[in-house]
């Protein structure tokens, strides 16, 4: 068999099969890499268990809270060991589909850990050795992805200082868990574990929670939290960490302590580069990151990067979308550009966060606060919103006489509306034109024509 082919992907994760995917279907010759599982940490240790966990714990929030729908029913309890099955058994059954497309589509799948040990190759090409044998690739993709970070001085044990992927294998609730970090992870965990019973601090040093997103909706979450027993302190950076008799104490700025049987260390993630041979063969970093251009292209002639490696938005979907632009790059195909505002985001703590394009605030400062116009519209005005008991809002920010140029959503299955959100913003719709499409009655996708409308000059059931 030919060790040479046109594409060698290094990593397996949701941005390298996708590539790989891509590249089989455009008749290229293609080898994956993968010194761990199929499916990367998107599929077994991040999106899909995590949202696996947030469903079981929205199951026991509403089993508690039956009795307000009439329905008579009593929580007894979370069985962790059935929840974890639940998960697992999800998890199982996406990496087997996963698994029989790699198959199907002929692609060269090399288990084992991959390093980039050449990019001069003759004709331009680059070569991976993984296990002591070569594999050049005409084109080389880099995708091999990012792990939980931690804080100087703070050491992972696994038991009671827990980054994320431990958190998703524990066998019981803990009783009490302090998270550090109040992003993505951070809020999703403290959202699930407070489903499940148990006491939980969210500890942030930014002055908000998911900082990320824009102001109003990191104020609407912490309402939410606050009314859901979801403790956090904000701008408040962690100092240091003890173990005690019965689990951890936690110190933060101005001397507090706070004690909880676990602390889960939610600070983001790093890039998966040390010891890959990106450096040594020249390949230009910063920070551990592999830098490109618009076009995904290193600075190595025919080495491509995405996924989380490259700077910018760490999901997903993000490092999906790029694969299938490298293949299709490499083909020949000339795809358009991606545009990093355009991605949609979401997050899955309850209430759920989903949002594309730009803040407000991004928004003044790159239009000129003068040329900004925004909208609020109150899901206290949506009939499908009454029903589920949810409390949030949709916003709209839009360039004034022009496009809507981010929407930013809280509660109950925002993350189901974000499709529209993302056409509206990467198609550069105007409010009006929006306002003419009609929206199902009752849906939650409802509140999207709604604040369209309202923003459109003709407001109906408008609750500012």
């Amino acid at each position: 068999m030919s060790d040479t082919f046109d594409v060698v992907i290094l990593g397996g994760g949701s941005g390298g099969y996708a590539t790989a995917l891509r590249a089989a279907q455009l008749g290229l010759s293609v080898a994956l890499i993968e010194k761990d599982k199929l499916g990367g940490t998107c599929l077994h240790r991040g999106c899909i268990p995590t949202k696996a966990l947030l469903h079981a714990g929205e199951v026991a929030d509403q089993t508690r809270e039956a009795a307000a729908f009439g329905v008579k029913a009593e929580l007894i309890g979370v069985d962790m060991s059935g929840v974890n099955a639940y998960k697992d058994g999800v998890v199982a059954g996406l990496y087997k589909g996963l698994q029989g497309l790699v198959k199907a589509a002929k692609v060269t799948y090399v288990e084992g850990t991959g390093k980039l040990v050449s990019a001069t190759e003759p004709a331009g090409a680059a070569a991976v050795e993984v296990d002591g044998k070569r594999y050049t690739g005409r084109h080389v993709v880099l995708a091999t992805g990012s792990y939980s970070k931690t804080l100087p001085g703070l050491e992972l044990d696994g038991e009671r200082v827990i980054a994320s992927e431990h958190a998703l294998t524990m066998d019981r609730v803990p009783a009490s868990a302090i998270v550090l970090g109040g992003g993505v992870i951070g809020v999703e965990f403290a959202s699930a574990w407070k489903s499940f019973g148990a006491d939980v601090t969210i500890v942030e040093a930014l002055p908000r929670l998911v900082a990320a997103e824009d102001e109003d909706i990191s104020k609407q979450l912490e309402r939410s939290f606050r009314k859901r027993g979801i403790g956090f302190k904000t701008g408040k950076p962690f100092e240091k960490v003890e173990k005690t008799d019965s689990g951890v104490k936690v110190t933060i700025a101005g001397g507090e302590t706070l004690e909880a049987e676990v602390l889960l260390v939610a600070v983001g993630r790093g890039p998966s580069t040390a010891n890959t041979g990106y450096e040594e063969q020249g390949v230009r970093m910063e920070r551990g990151f592999v830098l490109t251009d618009d076009r995904l292209r290193t600075n190595l002639p025919n080495v491509f990067a995405v996924g989380d490696i490259v700077p910018g938005l760490q999901l997903a979907h993000r490092g999906f979308l790029q694969g299938i632009f490298v293949a299709e790059e490499i083909a020949g195909l000339n795809p358009v550009a991606i545009v990093e505002s355009g991605i949609p985001r979401a997050t899955y703590c309850d209430p759920e966060i989903a949002s594309v394009g730009i803040t407000e605030a991004q928004a003044k400062e790159k239009h000129g606060a003068e040329n900004v116009a925004t909208y609020n519209y109150n899901l206290a005005g949506n009939g499908k919103s009454k029903i589920l008991g949810t409390q949030g809002f949709v916003k709209l920010v839009r360039v004034k006489d022009g496009p809507v140029v981010g929407v930013h959503m809280i509660g109950a299955r925002m993350s189901e509306q974000v499709g529209e959100a993302s056409l509206i913003v990467n198609w550069e719709a105007f409010p009006a034109e929006v306002a003419q499409l009609i929206h199902a009655h009752p849906s939650q996708n409802e509140a999207l024509g709604e604040a369209h409308l309202a923003l459109a000059g003709k407001p109906l059931h408008a609750h500012n």
